[in-house]
């Protein structure tokens, strides 16, 4: 008879338009690359952790549960304090990585130091995300791994208890989290770590200087003096309390709601000293017709209406790539990015999505080998897929702003990083709190 409870579609989410400039003062989620980092070192730490301001998002749940079926004690009853107390990890455990870059390239080498069998498997998508050389970097460190020939999930580490570590030459020009993962763990493996790239530049070098400065924040000497070679000493980690930014990545389409509308967006409870890469995303709203300044109140964006295209290497910041994308339509010149060809291994292929589903609302746009050249015209409304993908439905939304009658297939993907998505953009687009 088949499956009776197949749930039904949902329906499109329609992506509201500004009929106003957009003024808003916002408090959003914390940053998910700082609190997946966070609940990795607070789990390998000699003493108990808290994460104050944690995101609790569908990627950072996943992260605590995999290290809490290691045996790590993870309480996340607290929206906004989370206690972490590290344990013994044992196996046999089983690790959900769902879509997450995170959980698939930091929760291995931790599973290396489980005694005992840990599994990993994520959703369909997660299978065809680069995993490939982590796996072999781990082997060379004396980590066993069962693996498909693809190198790819479903995985399995059969845990001893212990790490040899030493040096490892690796190809992380897929993603930077390959070097993060490594390096995470690396303070508890026996001979401490020494990571090597060997290829194409490494992306999101700001994710990597973050994960170096965290590290550092723990108790582990870390030198990154010369490029491409990361050494993290054997030694102990520190619990501590850990202050979670909110989330530049996700603020991004808010901020860029104030440059297309012509209003003002400012993200409350910003840091004055940052992990993030505030300068970078300051130099891109600059350039495209924003002005951002820094106060006690928070980081703000103005905008006068009018926006400017550009040529950008985003290699640093691909993660605004979607909704850079989406501005970059609305604007009054043609814009190049470059540097983003890895995009093409995240929760889906970036770069052909955004090029498809935007063709589809009549942009023109042209698909390079590592990035986009986009040629402003005038879009129409129309379905917007989605890909699972909560950055393509960041985009939709943006272009939303201007253009009536997107219809956005699956916005609950954006729960990945920001379950309050929806939610805060119609508000702060209708002026309705």
């Amino acid at each position: 008879m088949g499956n009776l409870t197949a749930t039904r579609p949902q329906q499109p989410w329609a992506a509201p338009t500004a009929t106003a400039p957009v003024t808003a003062a916002l408090r959003l989620p914390g940053s998910k690359s700082m609190t997946a980092r966070a609940l990795v070192l607070s789990a390998l730490a000699g003493g108990p952790s808290t994460l104050h301001g944690p995101l609790r998002a569908r990627d950072t749940e996943l992260m605590a549960g995999g290290l809490r079926a290691m045996g790590a004690h993870v309480s996340v009853s607290d929206d906004d304090r989370w206690l972490v107390r590290p344990h013994r990890l044992v196996g046999p455990a089983h690790v959900d990585v769902g879509l997450a870059g995170t959980v698939m390239r930091f929760v291995p080498p931790v599973a290396g130091l489980t005694d005992g069998r840990v599994t990993f498997d994520g959703d369909p998508q997660a299978r065809v995300r680069p995993l490939g050389p982590l796996i072999g970097a781990l082997r060379s460190l004396g980590v066993r791994i069962d693996a498909p020939e693809t190198g790819s999930l479903p995985l399995v580490v059969q845990g001893v208890g212990r790490v040899t570590g030493g040096e490892v030459v690796i190809d992380a020009s897929a993603s930077s989290q390959l070097v993060s993962g490594l390096l995470l763990a690396g303070a508890r493996f026996d001979r401490g770590v020494v990571v090597r790239h060997q290829g194409p530049p490494v992306p999101s070098a700001p994710h990597l200087r973050m994960t170096v400065q965290m590290l550092r924040a723990a108790g582990a000497a870390v030198d990154d003096t010369v490029d491409d070679v990361w050494v993290v000493e054997p030694g102990p980690l520190a619990g501590r309390g850990w202050e979670i930014e909110p989330d530049l990545s996700g603020a991004v389409p808010f901020f860029a709601a104030a440059l297309v509308t012509g209003g003002e967006v400012t993200l409350q409870g910003w840091p004055h000293n940052s992990v993030q890469p505030v300068e970078q995303l300051r130099s891109l709203l600059d350039r495209m017709g924003g002005e951002v300044t820094l106060t006690t109140t928070g980081l703000t964006v103005r905008g006068t209406g009018t926006v400017h295209g550009l040529t950008a290497d985003l290699s640093d910041v691909s993660e605004l790539t979607p909704a850079l994308t989406a501005l970059a339509m609305l604007a009054d010149s043609p814009s190049t990015f470059t540097g983003i060809g890895h995009i093409r291994g995240h929760e889906t292929d970036r770069i052909a999505a955004l090029a498809r589903e935007f063709t589809g609302l009549g942009a023109d746009l042209t698909e390079t080998a590592d990035g986009l050249e986009i040629r402003p015209r005038p879009l129409r409304g129309g379905a917007f897929r989605t890909y699972a993908d909560h950055r393509m439905a960041h985009a939709a939304a943006v272009a939303g702003l201007a253009v009536p009658g997107i219809e956005v297939d699956d916005v609950s993907c954006t729960s990945k990083t920001m379950p309050e998505f929806p939610a805060l953009w119609s508000a702060m687009v209708t002026g309705k709190s």
